[in-house]
């Protein structure tokens, strides 16, 4: 069975005594742990059965969420003779209508990423088929139940879960009941995989799928959750009951299922949002002030005018036993939050810092703002990036990819067309008008065009840019990364590497900051910030032994996709009127990403209306709690490596 590196239950929850879970939760620190365990479950029935002489019969899914799995089931078939001759394989569901030679084909995922690098038959894998006429598909899903049932059923189900709650493509609506069959894609999950379709245009509409009953019907299922874009979702599935709206809750009634996932994953579960309800807790600082803060917010009072009887009556009389009193406790919690409101991002100069959330030394430090995609600096602290320009700071931003899957082919043809014209008027020779028809016709099937990304990639470089000199920088303080695993491993294969690890740390060698702001908006629902903010983190790690690197302090930011909880927040940036506007105007820099933002999530607002409506509700929520009104709010956190 599958191990578990960390406890059934938070830290600061001593004990459970009441548990909201409907299904067995297993929860790792990481992704890349959880997935090893998996692989290593999923290895254990391969060898049992290969003992006893018989096949192994795997039900597989495909997506983000699998891929670490799959690449350490490769890493036991190199490193530790995993075999997989007896493996029969089938996967949950393909795309509809799909040749199995496009690059989104799961046909070409799965030899992408598994089948190719193993030691199994191709004939014992099988994958719905995508390319086949409409009036036979009724018949191949006949016949795909029909061979799992021939092998003995499923010994194992791997699933995912998408943002709508489908297991497969088992979308809200499903019954029990349902076996392999032609579905009907929800618009979010098409929303989900529009980036890696080259836009929503070009996703199908419809997909062959496993239903909910042949899943079911397997002897062991784990489903797999990566990542805070999921927590709400996770927690649906987890402590909802049963119901065809969340498909995933069907799981809760199978006798042999586990769901696995990483911290980030399981935050919105009662365990570790609300852990005081579940059992007796440990109260600490941090424990203490999301308590306070969440009972200010269900009751609707500021934190100063809560009483000994709220606590009482809310489940929170443990809280009080380890302060005086009520009163005693607010101011406290207060203060806290109090301390973490500056107007200095950087330190101020020539003050006590003792309850200030940044050092006043040295008055004039060396920042670098890591910036995933070409606009996530303005977009998430465009305030905090202006005021410290202002404050004489040594500012350096860092655009970690290129983001030139983001920008519309309309786009690349305007620049095309420019490009033409202005060789024409000033009868340059730069480039051929064969060249430049064949760029113009490269834009009808524009997917994996290398001049054509290029061209994207230089539109955005030249949006950032123009939008980092707006916020004060000359060119010194610009960098572009291009790192490898976006530039090389394409939007799906989202693998950190070395080389990407070994870019981060060259520039924070070169740099010796004594700030550095990067992007923990782990909601981003395309993977391309954890991959950023995992590169930062190691290089950290590696880099820890440097003198420099004992005064350099991370904080992570957020704001296009949500913000952080206010008692998470280590720094409150306020803004004023004027300077939300200007955060706005650099913001409206990233032309290409104005009015219809190519991968904009659920999400459809432009990304500079996402961001002040999320300032503006910071503000409100601190004001809600008892403290001054200010026009909008970047929240920080602090990241302290243990």
């Amino acid at each position: 069975m599958l191990e578990n590196n960390l406890k059934t239950f938070p830290e600061n929850l001593l004990y459970p005594i009441k548990s909201y879970e409907r299904i067995p939760v297993i929860i790792y620190e990481d992704s890349k742990d959880g997935s090893k365990q998996i692989a290593r479950r999923i290895a254990e029935i391969i060898q049992d059965k290969q003992s006893r002489k018989q096949a192994a019969v795997l039900g597989l899914a495909t997506g983000s969420s699998p891929l670490k799995v799959y690449s350490e089931l490769i890493s036991l078939h190199r490193n530790e003779d995993l075999s997989f001759k007896n493996v029969y394989t089938f996967n949950l569901d393909e795309y509809y209508p799909l040749e199995d030679d496009h690059p989104e084909s799961y046909h070409y995922f799965m030899n992408e990423y598994l089948f190719r690098h193993i030691d199994i038959d191709p004939d014992n894998t099988y994958i719905p088929k995508g390319n086949i006429p409409l009036t036979d598909v009724k018949s191949h899903c006949l016949e795909y139940e029909e061979k799992i049932k021939s092998l003995g059923g499923l010994d194992f189900q791997l699933l995912g879960i998408g943002r709508t709650g489908h297991i497969g493509f088992n979308e809200p609506g499903s019954d029990e009941r349902t076996m392999t069959r032609l579905v009907r894609i929800d618009n979010i999950t098409r929303r989900d995989a529009a980036s890696d379709f080259d836009g929503l245009v070009n996703v199908p509409y419809e997909a062959i799928t496993v239903g909910v009953k042949t899943i079911m019907s397997a002897r062991e299922i784990i489903i797999m959750a990566w990542g805070q874009h999921k927590a709400d979702i996770v927690r649906e599935a987890v402590e909802n009951p049963v119901g065809a709206n969340v498909p995933a809750t069907y799981l809760q009634e199978h006798p042999n299922v586990s769901f696995v996932m990483d911290r980030a994953a399981a935050g919105r579960l009662t365990r570790a949002q609300t852990p005081w309800k579940a059992g007796v807790c440990q109260w600490d600082d941090d424990l203490s002030c999301k308590a306070v803060v969440w009972l200010s917010q269900k009751l609707g009072k500021a934190i100063l005018k809560l009483t000994d009887e709220d606590y009482n009556e809310h489940g929170l009389s443990e809280l009080l036993l380890n302060a005086q009193n009520a009163y005693q406790l607010n101011i406290k919690m207060f203060n806290r939050l109090q301390h973490t409101i500056t107007g200095w991002p950087g330190g101020k100069p020539n003050t006590d810092d003792s309850n200030r959330p940044e050092r006043a030394l040295p008055a004039q430090k060396r920042v670098i703002i890591f910036s995933p995609h070409p606009d996530d600096d303005v977009i998430s602290m465009g305030g905090t990036f202006l005021r410290l320009v202002e404050q004489g700071h040594e500012v350096h931003v860092a655009y970690q990819t290129s983001g030139n899957n983001a920008v519309h082919n309309s786009d690349v043809l305007r620049y095309i067309e420019f490009y033409e014209e202005f060789a024409n008027h000033t009868n340059s020779n730069v480039a051929s008008q064969t060249e430049i028809e064949n760029l113009k016709l490269a834009l009808i099937d524009a997917k994996g065009n290398i001049k054509l990304k290029k061209i994207k990639a230089l539109i955005r470089r030249g949006e950032a840019r123009d939008a980092a000199r707006f916020c004060g920088l000359d060119d010194g303080g610009i960098h572009f990364m291009d790192m490898p695993f976006y530039e090389k491993g394409g939007i799906k294969n989202k693998i950190l590497t070395e080389e990407d690890i070994q870019l981060t740390m060259n520039l924070l060698k070169a740099i010796k900051p004594h700030q550095v702001f990067a992007a923990g908006d782990l909601a981003d629902p395309h993977g391309t910030h954890r991959v950023c903010l995992n590169a930062i983190f190691e290089a950290f790690r590696r880099l820890n032994h440097e003198d420099w690197m004992k005064d350099c302090w991370l904080w992570l930011y957020r704001g296009a996709w949500e913000d952080f909880k206010i008692d998470e927040i280590n720094m409150a940036i306020p803004l004023s009127p004027n300077e939300l506007l200007k955060k706005r105007s650099a913001i409206f820099k990233h032309q290409s990403q104005k009015d219809r933002p190519p991968f904009p999530g659920e999400d459809t607002r432009e990304f500079w209306q996402r961001s002040e409506e999320r300032n503006r509700n910071t503000a409100k929520l601190y004001r809600e709690l008892g403290f001054a009104e200010y026009e909008a709010i970047e929240a920080f956190k602090r990241w302290k490596f243990k």
